[in-house]
C-alpha cells in the first residue's frame, strides 16, 4: 500500500492597523481574491498587526468564511492579540472561526 501525502496550498494575509468601515470592503476583496486563487485550500489571516476591529471588519471575515466553506476551503485566524480575541468572544464568533497560534506554527502543523 502506498502512502499518499496531501500538501495543501496555503495563502497568508497579514492585515495591519485598523480593520473598520473605512477599509473593510478592500479587506474583503483581498480575502476573496486569496480564496479564489487556483488550488488554495487554506487561508490564514494573521491578525498580529491588527490594532482594532469593528463590526465591518468582522463582517468581512464572516463573508470570507462563508465563501471558504462554499469553496471547500479552510479559513483560519492566527496571532490574534487578547484585545482582538475578546471581540470574537463577545460576539460569540470564537466558536465559529478556527484560531491558531502563530502563522508559522499553523503552516507547520497543517
Amino acid at each position: 500500500m502506498q502512502a499518499v501525502l496531501k500538501c495543501p496550498k496555503i495563502a497568508i494575509i497579514r492585515p495591519h492597523g485598523n480593520l473598520n468601515a473605512a477599509n473593510a470592503l478592500e479587506f474583503e476583496r483581498d480575502l476573496t481574491t486569496a480564496l479564489t486563487q487556483e488550488a488554495v485550500s487554506i487561508l490564514l489571516v494573521d491578525l498580529a498587526g491588527v490594532e482594532s476591529l469593528d463590526s465591518a471588519g468582522l463582517m468581512a471575515l464572516v463573508s470570507a468564511l462563508k465563501l471558504a466553506q462554499n469553496l471547500g476551503c479552510s479559513l483560519r485566524l492566527c496571532s490574534a492579540s487578547p484585545a482582538i480575541k475578546i471581540i470574537f468572544e463577545l460576539t460569540q464568533l470564537d466558536s465559529v472561526f478556527e484560531f491558531e497560534g502563530k502563522a508559522e506554527l499553523a503552516v507547520v502543523s497543517t
